[in-house]
């Protein structure tokens, strides 16, 4: 709470200071950056800036527009020591935007969950449908892409693996390929899904696995994959090792 409170009057006093000295730096020709002094205080600049674009770009996303002009006059009255409310009301305030916006992120969140829920439920419906594709009582999906030979393991086992991770629009979220390094990992300490489908297959095998969100990670927000998300993955099984590895 502090800390957006303290993000909020930087935010502001940015946007101030920016207004304030505009007409010289329209009379700066070029900026000088030779020395490292000069670099540091122009990056805590662009920081701060940068900082300030992507927060009132996230408010403006959620419904929350902000007054340029009251902010950079709220700077100056302060500046000049003629403030119009006390720090009291700033806290109070500020606390009050704070609250909006958790309320409004929160109120977001929720539908783009449902939406994600019922674009799965579409998706696995359609694809069960697909010649090739089996589903288990679980409701996990597979497709075989090619068919290894060697053992099956058990959910006991430790695993090595080469694996890419999609969404249902096919952003990649993950790709041990991408880091050009199998990953190793126990299979009982991984999402469900993953638990229940490496069982399936045969070292040396390469499967397909549409997981629904109950399977995956629910109804989590983890960043890259949003709530509710029905994911895909392409998995090789590599080996079954018999030492055990940090989970995933």
């Amino acid at each position: 709470m502090k800390k957006t409170i303290r993000l909020s009057l930087i935010a502001a006093s940015v946007l101030a200071l920016t207004a304030c000295n505009q007409e010289a730096k329209k009379e700066q020709a070029e900026v000088k950056l030779d020395t490292v002094e000069q670099q540091q205080a122009y990056g805590i600049g662009a920081s701060v800036g940068n900082f300030l674009n992507k927060d009132l770009a996230d408010k403006t996303e959620i419904g929350i527009e902000l007054d340029q002009g009251l902010l950079i006059r709220g700077f100056e009255d302060a500046l000049a020591g003629n403030a119009k409310i006390d720090e009291e009301k700033i806290r109070e305030v500020l606390t009050a935007l704070d609250t909006s916006v958790r309320t409004k992120q929160e109120e977001k969140a929720k539908v783009e969950s449902e939406k994600s829920k019922e674009a799965g439920a579409k998706y696995l419906a359609d694809n069960a449908k697909k010649e090739g594709v089996t589903v288990t009582e679980s409701g996990l999906q597979y497709e075989v892409l090619s068919e290894g030979d060697g053992e099956k393991p058990v959910a006991t086992d430790v695993v090595k693996v080469h694996y890419k991770g999609t969404l249902l629009d096919g952003t990649e979220f993950d790709s041990s390929y991408a880091r050009n390094e199998p990953t190793t990992f126990p299979l009982n300490r991984v999402i469900a899904g993953w638990t229940e489908g490496l069982q399936l297959m045969s070292v040396g095998s390469k499967y397909k696995f549409t997981i629904p969100s109950e399977l995956a990670y629910g109804d989590r927000d983890l960043g890259k994959i949003p709530a509710n998300s029905t994911l895909v993955f392409e998995v090789e099984l590599l080996e079954i090792q018999n030492e055990e590895a940090p989970a995933q």
